[in-house]
C-alpha cells in the first residue's frame, strides 16, 4: 500500500517550540517544530481529556497539555511518567523546507 502525502506548508510556517494545525475531514492534526527543527504531527487531543495539544508547551520533544499537565511525546505519542494514553501520530517527511504528513488509507464501505 503506498503512503499519500499531504503538502502541509513550511517548516518556517511553524514557531520554534509551538506548533500549527491542520484539518482533515472532522479530525485536526497539531504539527510541532522542536528548537532543533524537528516535526512531528499529533492528533490535536490528549489522551486524557482531549485538551488541545497544539496549545501545550513544547519540551525536550515532548509536548504538555494545557489542560492538566499530561506530558506526550512527540516522537510516540505516548503519555509519559505514571500517566497511561497515547494520542495518535502521523509520519512527516520534509523536502528542504516543505513539509508533508502521512494520510491515512481510506477507507471505503462496501469493498
Amino acid at each position: 500500500m503506498t503512503q499519500n502525502w499531504l503538502h502541509i506548508g513550511s517548516l518556517d510556517d511553524i514557531p520554534r517550540r509551538g506548533a500549527r494545525c491542520v484539518k482533515l475531514g472532522q479530525m485536526t492534526i497539531a504539527v510541532f517544530r522542536t528548537m532543533d527543527d524537528r516535526v512531528f504531527a499529533l492528533e490535536d487531543r490528549c489522551p486524557h481529556r482531549n485538551g488541545p495539544l497544539s496549545q501545550g508547551i513544547v519540551h525536550d520533544g515532548c509536548v504538555t497539555c494545557p489542560l492538566h499537565n499530561w506530558v506526550i511525546s512527540l516522537e510516540t505519542g505516548k503519555a509519559q511518567g505514571a500517566d497511561e494514553g497515547t494520542t495518535r501520530r502521523f509520519p512527516v517527511r520534509r523536502e528542504e523546507s516543505a513539509l508533508y504528513i502521512s494520510l491515512p488509507p481510506l477507507k471505503i464501505e462496501g469493498a
